[in-house]
């Protein structure tokens, strides 16, 4: 079956996508650690948040990466996924209770909540394109940033 050429190229994400992937993470990261910076909380407190922040983004972004290794068929142990969900369960658990817990205002945990939720989902969609990227760079490695196709050739 012939490709259409309306069809883009598989494994190579639109820059406006990568462009918002990134604008989100930004976005969220700066927004979280600004708040947390200008907290009225203990010190031990807000270092409890930003190591919660970081494992988080961590374990959604190794999630991320051993999901999409087993689907192109790179070995990857079964050990090492249970790891990583579980550390993004644990980060999840956290901040859950911690924000429960903290003596912030309703509108305060709901700030740190999105900020949380809107950085683990743009860690995982950065993570995503620039694999998509770098698959796309090593189908194509004449094409330049000016020349790249942005739909398949009729040839």
């Amino acid at each position: 079956m012939a490709e259409s050429r309306n069809q883009p190229v598989l494994g190579r994400p639109t820059g406006a996508f990568v462009g918002a992937s990134w604008v989100a993470l930004g976005l969220g990261a700066s927004v979280y650690v600004v708040g947390l910076y200008n907290a009225r909380m203990l010190l031990s407190e807000k270092g409890f948040f930003l190591a919660v922040f970081l494992l988080g983004l961590f374990a959604a972004l190794s999630v991320q990466k051993a999901v999409r290794d087993r689907a192109e068929d790179v070995p990857v142990t079964g050990a090492y996924l249970g790891v990583a969900w579980a550390m993004l369960l644990a980060a999840l658990t956290l901040m859950t209770v911690g924000l429960w817990n903290a003596e912030l205002l309703l509108s305060e945990k709901g700030f740190y909540g999105i900020g949380f939720a809107m950085s683990l989902f743009a860690v995982v969609a950065v993570q995503k394109n620039v694999r998509d990227l770098a698959a796309f760079r090593r189908a194509h490695p004449d094409a330049t940033p000016a020349n790249r196709p942005v739909f398949p050739s009729a040839a």
